[in-house]
Order: C-alpha cells, then sequence, then structure tokens
C-alpha cells in the first residue's frame, strides 16, 4: 500500500466510480440544507439514539409538512431511518450511511511514517 492510499481520505486516493459519486451526492446535497443537517443532528445526539417528530418539529419555527419533507429527503438518501407507532413516527440515524459520508474526507487514524 502506498503512503497516499494509507494516510488519505478516499476522496484523496483514487477518482470515485460513477455509482459512488451519485449515491454520496445524494447524501451530500441531503445535509447541505440547514435544517436537514439541523435534524439529522438533533436526531443522532437525542437521548435512546431516536427522536420523535413531536420532539423535532418545535425547535423550527417550520410547518409540520415541511418538516416532513425534509425528514423524507434525509430518509430518501439512507441517512435516517423511521418508524410509526401510533400516530408519531420515530427517527433515528443509519450509522453505516453516516459512516461513509464521513469517511469521504476523513484520513485514516494511522499515521504514515515517510
Amino acid at each position: 500500500m502506498t503512503a497516499t492510499a494509507q494516510c488519505c481520505a478516499p476522496i484523496a486516493r483514487e477518482p470515485l466510480s460513477e455509482d459512488d459519486a451519485a449515491d454520496l451526492a445524494v447524501m451530500l446535497k441531503a445535509v447541505a440544507d440547514p435544517v436537514r443537517l439541523r435534524l439529522l443532528s438533533m436526531i443522532g445526539s437525542h437521548a435512546g439514539g431516536e427522536a420523535c417528530v413531536c420532539d423535532l418539529t418545535p425547535a423550527f419555527d417550520l410547518s409540520g409538512p415541511t418538516i416532513s419533507h425534509h425528514l423524507k429527503v434525509l430518509r430518501t438518501a439512507g441517512l435516517i431511518d423511521s418508524e410509526r407507532r401510533g400516530t408519531w413516527v420515530y427517527y433515528w440515524i443509519v450509522p453505516a450511511a453516516v459512516a461513509r459520508l464521513g469517511a469521504l474526507f476523513t484520513p485514516l487514524a494511522e499515521s504514515v511514517s515517510v
């Protein structure tokens, strides 16, 4: 393995495949919106690792349908998942998807001796 492959984020190691670039672009577009980025953060940091939509909506000066739209974009991007429980929907982060997105720009933890 070369020093570049050992030290650099995946985006700096080699060009992304067309499929990987398309998948990652959907995720990046989803988190490029401040409301969606806040929602993702709120869900991920919520006690128990999941949040009811009823816990998320009051934090924004937006209508319920608008919050639902933003949550749908995050869900469609594969960053969160959900389950209906009675009248409420609960959301949680999909760890593998968020890790994949984060790893795109994060160098490996191992240092390289040159």
